[in-house]
């Protein structure tokens, strides 16, 4: 398989599982309803392992271009494939998006509160500080980027195609793409209550996208005043966490 085609598969995975768990806690007369933040954060944690299982064989399973672009600076990945991976995980984004709006399409007319089917979609703050939400995104994504890195290639282990250690070697254990499902479960649980931890560019935008042009009933504003942060707030904190990560392999 090629694999931009696998990047569009796993992050179309990652949001099915992600935006579904959050469909199922926030809509109404869902059998999950308000069964709060801890489903959530397990549910997103599971959703990064499962898409990695699925397509990391293939393309690494960045699933998000803030790893795409960290593990570029970081030199574990080549510049020439970013903008294809990118456009990949936008694409899938979309998809698993679309998937998420056609299976819970009733709870969404059950449910009146049009900021509860935004969040189905897409991050916003508790407390909207543009400053604070940028820094809370930038660290959040540093995290996850400098934690892939020690994890994964820290550890001998390649993270795609275009990395500088053979693929094979990262499926000797195979255990690796659950530990980064925990290493989200974890950013989700401590840093994930200022802005709901985006942390990617594609799991937010692509998704708020498909918001604004789906037929969703009473939906509502899609908040693009907001839609810049957990953008660029990823993408800052991947840069970091990839020079970070090329520190540390330095060492």
């Amino acid at each position: 398989m090629d694999v931009y085609a696998a990047e569009v598969i796993g992050t179309g995975i990652l949001i099915l599982l992600g935006d579904g768990v959050v469909a199922n806690v926030v809509l109404r007369q869902t059998k999950g309803e308000s069964s709060g933040w801890l489903v959530i954060t397990t549910g997103w944690g599971l959703a990064v392992a499962m898409a990695v299982y699925a397509v990391g064989w293939i393309s690494g399973a960045h699933i998000n271009p803030a790893v795409t672009v960290g593990l570029a600076v970081a030199g574990e990945f080549d510049w020439a494939m970013v903008p294809g991976y990118v456009l990949a995980q936008f694409a899938g984004a979309g998809i698993g998006a679309l998937l998420v709006f056609v299976g819970y399409y009733n709870h969404f007319q059950a449910t009146e509160e049009p900021a509860l089917k935004l969040a189905v979609f897409c991050t916003g703050p508790e407390i909207r500080n543009n400053t604070v939400n940028l820094g809370t995104e930038v660290i959040g994504t540093f995290l996850l980027v400098f934690g892939i890195i020690s994890i994964v290639l820290g550890g001998g282990e390649a993270f795609g195609e275009a990395a500088s250690v053979d693929l094979a070697e990262a499926w000797s254990a195979g255990t690796w793409p659950l530990i980064v499902g925990f290493l989200v479960w974890a950013i989700g649980l401590s840093l994930g209550g200022p802005t709901g931890y985006a942390i990617n560019p594609a799991r937010d935008l692509g998704p708020r996208i498909m918001h604004a042009i789906l037929p969703i009933p009473g939906k509502g504003s899609s908040d693009w005043g907001y839609a810049w942060i957990p953008v660029v707030g990823p993408l800052l904190g991947g840069v970091l966490g990839g020079l970070a990560g090329a520190g540390l392999l330095l060492l």
